[in-house]
């Protein structure tokens, strides 16, 4: 650089903090942001889809971490120990409810700031095509009509699924008739298909090719309305569980101090990813619903579902 350029550039610097003015800052974000990724499976291609797409209406890139384990805790004790400065944000769920009450945490969900709802997941109810159960009654009459006990998987006791699992089965009335039988996440139709397990609950995304394939029978869905990817399945309640309705909402938190501004950088990109083209084509092949809330709605939601999720571990002795 010419000396005579450089001492215009630091003149022009020395008047501007005369007058009380700074040079402009870099727009945020400065450096890539990285996302806390909690869980694998959906979750994760869910979570790697979001952030490739956001980066595209950002000046640095959102880049996907994997820090699972502990039913989330693992991923949200991170993210609550790193600065609010807008540069770790969280692929967060219902789970940081789940993991304050069923005693993982010792921080509740108001230890990060909301910034958007992105999707929805509907958990789906299967079993073994070879079981002779074609509904969701079928299965109940003959555990209650026998000596049978039902073996259930669950991922991880206390996380969302399993909580799910154990409400489903307390309001069809067999939650004393069943053996939990633990695996690993993601490992669902692995585990029903070696005969080691009788039913499961987990994503739909995991179940739909072993159900076009005739070898899994998904008997219900947990929210009180059928889902786009499984339109010929009922809800649980339709198929004879009561009222239940039970949904997985994800999306995407930071520290709790956090300045808003970075909040609404971050909220508006997640807004133009969640409503494009190519995240809407996934969402009809993984299995879940695009529903994108802006960080208020978002924040209303987390803290009525943390209320219902405390009382329901509390009533299921899950707390314990």
């Amino acid at each position: 650089m010419e000396l005579k350029a450089m001492k215009w550039i630091v003149g022009a610097t020395a008047l501007a903090l005369v007058f009380g003015q700074t040079p402009a800052r870099a727009e945020y974000p400065e450096k890539p942001v990285e996302m806390t990724v909690l869980f694998g499976g959906t979750a994760q291609t869910i979570g790697q889809l979001l952030a490739d797409l956001m980066s595209k209406n950002l000046p640095n890139p959102v880049v996907p971490v994997a820090r699972t384990g502990g039913g989330g805790s693992v991923g949200y004790k991170y993210v609550n120990a790193t600065d609010p400065d807008g540069y770790n944000i969280v692929w967060n769920s219902n789970s940081i409810s789940t993991g304050y009450h069923g005693g993982r945490t010792d921080f509740d969900y108001t230890a990060f700031k909301p910034i958007a709802r992105i999707s929805v997941e509907v958990p789906a109810f299967a079993v073994r095509a070879d079981a002779g159960w074609e509904t969701l009654q079928d299965m109940v009459d003959d555990i209650k009509s026998s000596d049978k006990k039902l073996k259930v998987g669950a991922s991880g006791k206390g996380s969302f699924t399993h909580l799910t699992t154990m409400a489903l089965l307390d309001k069809l009335g067999i939650a004393d008739k069943v053996i939990h039988v633990p695996y690993d996440q993601g490992k669902a139709p692995v585990e029903l298909l070696a005969g080691r397990i009788d039913a499961a609950l987990q994503w739909p995304g995991q179940f739909i090719s072993h159900a076009e394939a005739g070898t899994i029978n998904i008997l219900c869905v947990t929210g009180k309305d059928r889902i786009t990817a499984l339109p010929d399945v009922p809800s649980c309640a339709e198929a004879g569980a009561g009222d239940l309705d039970i949904t997985m909402w994800r999306g995407l938190a930071a520290p709790a101090d956090t300045p808003d501004e970075v909040i609404a950088i971050l909220e508006a990109a997640a807004k133009t990813a969640t409503g494009s083209e190519e995240f809407i084509a996934a969402s009809k092949t993984v299995g879940f619903e695009p529903a994108f809330a802006d960080h208020a709605q978002f924040g209303e939601q987390i803290a009525a579902d943390d209320k219902w999720i405390g009382e329901l571990i509390k009533d299921l002795g899950l707390n314990q």
